[in-house]
């Protein structure tokens, strides 16, 4: 069980290397999904190529948006994005925030999502059957590790995540979530780089020389919980 459990390590701490990535829409999440990939131990990539489905042609990038297709779907799966607090309040509560504000439910959010998802992923390669899906296991934590980055994603319950302010990007009238989540990073690409490809070559350069000092604190946690999902919502980096 051990060696599968710095597997999941592994595919967690390079997932959450993308924190200075500048979008989460379907290209920011597949972003985020092609450099954790790339960076993954050998015994962790094996363990991701078995999870994805066949349609993914071992391309996790291609699936790191799926979560967002289910919320019409299963609808309870909609909570599991953010992780809001009530206005003016800069720090999270577990108690008070990790809730489904439309039913009530607790343990409902984004944070709890990720300790749930990657708990179920510590049962890979145990002698007794998972009663999860893993598949769907991986495919949400790779999901949800790319939202809790997004400051909006994390923010207040009254603007609903942005959607509620609207702001101008250049010549465009758009929400400001969607500002974050597609308009940053398609300008970004658009001005500076020639393809989604390039800007991903760019991060990559980027973590291995410009950040590489701070690359053991991104993957440091504070106790001994393997995912420690309350470090990375990102209220205060908005609001303050």
């Amino acid at each position: 069980m051990g060696c599968y459990r710095v597997q999941l390590v592994a595919i967690i701490s390079f997932m959450l290397l993308l924190s200075n990535t500048h979008g989460w829409g379907d290209d920011g999440h597949a972003i985020v999904c092609k450099i954790a990939q790339a960076r993954l131990s050998t015994a962790a990539a094996k363990a991701v190529k078995k999870l994805l489905p066949k349609s993914a042609n071992n391309d996790l990038a291609s699936k790191c948006s799926w979560a967002d297709s289910l919320r019409v779907v299963f609808p309870w799966s909609s909570a599991l994005h953010f992780a809001n607090t009530p206005d003016s309040v800069c720090n999270y509560k577990d108690t008070r925030d990790c809730v489904d504000k439309k039913t009530g439910i607790k343990g409902r959010c984004v944070v709890a999502a990720i300790t749930n998802y990657t708990n179920q992923l510590l049962e890979y390669g145990s002698d007794t059957k998972s009663k999860y899906n893993l598949t769907q296991s991986l495919l949400f934590l790779s999901h949800f590790l790319g939202d809790v980055h997004q400051p909006l994603h994390c923010g207040f319950f009254s603007d609903k995540g942005g959607n509620e302010i609207n702001v101008r990007w250049y010549r465009r009238k758009q929400n400001l979530h969607h500002v974050w989540d597609a308009s940053i990073i398609e300008t970004e690409v658009e001005r500076f780089y020639d393809d989604i490809e390039d800007f991903v070559d760019a991060i990559q350069r980027n973590i291995t020389k410009v950040w590489a000092d701070e690359v053991e604190e991104w993957e440091s946690c504070s106790n001994d919980d393997i995912s420690c999902p309350t470090m990375y919502v990102p209220l205060e980096s908005i609001y303050s």
